[in-house]
């Protein structure tokens, strides 16, 4: 895997760390953020989306990411998208 670092939460302490990196061989964005609580995985799960089943397949996962880093998501989306055009 060839995984660039693009940002971290500017606020993170010792104990939290929602990151966000590129994978550049697989094309994808690679984030880490906060569990949910069971509340907002359940309403999660409980969307009903056209095409989909309802719930969160055992190999997918709900995180949290605070609004803060959003220019950190777009930089990664920049990279990711440039990777695709090289």
């Amino acid at each position: 895997m060839s995984l660039q670092f693009i940002g971290i939460d500017p606020s993170t302490g010792d104990d939290e760390s929602p990151t966000v990196w590129v994978d550049h061989e697989q094309k994808e964005l690679v984030l880490q953020g906060w569990k949910p609580g069971p509340e907002l995985e359940a309403e999660c799960a409980a969307f009903d989306l056209p095409g989909h089943a309802k719930g969160i397949p055992d190999h997918e996962a709900v995180i949290r990411i605070p609004a803060r880093m959003v220019s950190v998501i777009r930089k990664a989306c920049d990279e990711v998208e440039r990777a695709d055009v090289r």
